[in-house]
């Protein structure tokens, strides 16, 4: 059994981009998967990244955590990930990956070991397509648009996925049981707003998140389609006989680092606790999926939702109980926790509660923190100015435009430079991590091989990184199935040492 309290989680988050590039002449209008394409190819020239194979060997998108792979002649086109079609991919020196998922270009960040570095990471990604945007820009001779968000609001979604990695020793079934209603009522705090009802938006109004009108099953494998609340795709990209990767669907394109924070960080905590068995309360929701609707549609926070004991709780008061427990257990563990994952979860557990204080107050309270209320506020300031009604399309453009991830148009940037967003993380610090990986996870290996030898390396996964040697006949695979094994502390002093590829394998016991 692994100690879930001295392991470092393991985590990241992947963002599939909304993308449209304007003045198109009718007729002549570029495919999205061209257009992202573009987007992609832009920024591996701008930062003179290396193209690089992606190695599918080990992927395994159609195997079911429950037991079963499906027949690959009976899966959707959209669930073969493992298909190379073609499209640009690059890894980033960071230890990203950069490429054309669907019709999106998606940036899927380092794998890291605290909610801190995931939100630089993530702020890393919107860096990295906002330079992409401007480059595909100059070279179509036509405006680029990236946005981060997940819908567009005319009955398509995309994706923002977390991926959290999990003792393979964990009962499944209790992970549905018990995390499905943290994923249902986190929504209070991770919503990114959306101006809309319904995966068409034919209901005027606004709800909090941009996902939860896409959901249709509590547990699943697709994730494009018959959306789950639990998704069961068992694709550890890791050793997987210790473990799993949950592979959260859930979660919305957040803007605010604050919100970020927040939703990796706590989810990280309620795992801990739901691996280690000490979840002392049912959390059960009768309708899950149908509750993710109304969370979603209630700005008051002040829904009452069914648990299957016969209890009717609210969001926040879920939260609470998630939190109570999350409480007890870092109260009981913290002698096994490092001092840095001790005072995060601390600041963590801090944080969810005045968030959880202030939603139960007045949730406007959080306008400087939380992506759905900083919206709302925006949004309702025009609706006074303007008399707007919410089929207002200029509300519906408004909330697109807090979405760009271009800081000159941008108004998620713009209430930022006016210091109306708080922060958690400084320009420098993802600056930095758009072109340095982390150092305690095997991306270092990655990032650093293609900072230093990317002309050498053939394909590269999240599990390998494969390279053509000179002198050498067949080609070197260096596996990474320990997530946490690669870090700098382990090869740095390799990499730098070595002057040549072949250096750096002869090094390793190649």
């Amino acid at each position: 059994m692994v100690d879930v309290a001295r392991a470092r989680r393991v985590m990241g988050i992947e963002t599939e981009y909304g993308i449209t590039a304007l003045g198109q002449p009718v007729g002549e209008e570029l495919h999205p998967m061209q257009l992202s394409n573009h987007v992609v190819k832009a920024y591996a020239a701008l930062a003179a990244s290396q193209p690089a194979d992606w190695d599918y060997e080990t992927e395994t998108p159609l195997r079911d955590i429950r037991g079963f792979d499906v027949p690959r002649a009976q899966a959707d086109p959209e669930q073969l990930t493992d298909n190379d079609l073609g499209m640009a991919n690059v890894i980033l020196t960071n230890g990203a990956r950069l490429y054309v998922d669907h019709a999106h270009p998606e940036y899927s960040g380092p794998e890291v070991t605290s909610a801190r570095d995931v939100v630089i990471f993530d702020k890393a990604g919107d860096a990295v397509m906002a330079r992409a945007a401007e480059r595909a820009s100059q070279s179509l001779g036509r405006p680029v648009r990236l946005y981060k968000n997940n819908t567009d609001g005319k009955g398509a979604s995309y994706g923002t996925h977390e991926n959290y990695l999990l003792d393979r020793q964990t009962p499944f079934d209790r992970i549905v049981t018990q995390f499905s209603a943290f994923l249902v009522s986190r929504q209070v705090f991770t919503g990114a707003g959306r101006v809309g009802i319904g995966q068409s938006s034919k209901t005027a109004g606004y709800q909090l998140s941009q996902r939860a009108d896409f959901f249709e099953a509590e547990v699943g494998l697709e994730t494009t389609l018959n959306r789950p609340i639990i998704n069961t795709r068992d694709e550890p990209h890791a050793d997987a006989a210790r473990h799993r990767r949950l592979h959260v669907i859930t979660g919305d394109a957040n803007l605010s680092e604050i919100s970020t924070y927040l939703k990796v960080g706590t989810a990280a905590l309620v795992l801990q606790v739901i691996e280690a068995g000490t979840l002392k309360s049912n959390v059960r929701l009768s309708g899950p999926v149908t509750a993710m609707r109304t969370v979603s549609h209630d700005t008051s926070c002040s829904a009452l939702l069914e648990l299957t004991d016969g209890r009717r709780l609210t969001a926040v008061d879920l939260q609470e109980t998630y939190l109570e427990n999350c409480r007890q257990l870092v109260e009981q563990r913290a002698d096994t926790f490092t001092e840095l994952a001790l005072m995060e979860a601390k600041d963590l557990l801090a944080r969810w509660q005045d968030c959880l204080d202030a939603l139960r107050s007045d949730p406007m309270e959080l306008a400087d923190q939380l992506d759905w209320v900083a919206k709302l506020k925006l949004l309702e300031s025009y609706r006074r100015r303007d008399g707007l009604g919410w089929e207002s399309p200029k509300l519906a453009m408004i909330d697109l435009q807090y979405a760009d991830v271009d800081p000159r148009r941008g108004l998620y940037s713009a209430l930022v430079a006016k210091g109306r967003m708080q922060r958690l993380v400084s320009d420098a610090e993802i600056e930095l991590a758009r072109i340095a990986p982390p150092e305690d996870t095997r991306a270092y290996f990655r990032g650093r091989c293609m900072e230093k030898f990317g002309s050498a390396v053939v394909a590269a996964s999240w599990d390998s990184v494969i390279f053509d040697v000179p002198g050498r006949q067949a080609l070197q695979r260096i596996p990474l199935l320990d997530p946490l094994r690669g870090t700098r502390e382990q090869v740095g002093e390799i990499i730098d040492a070595s002057s040549t590829v072949l250096d750096l394998v002869s090094a390793l016991g190649r």
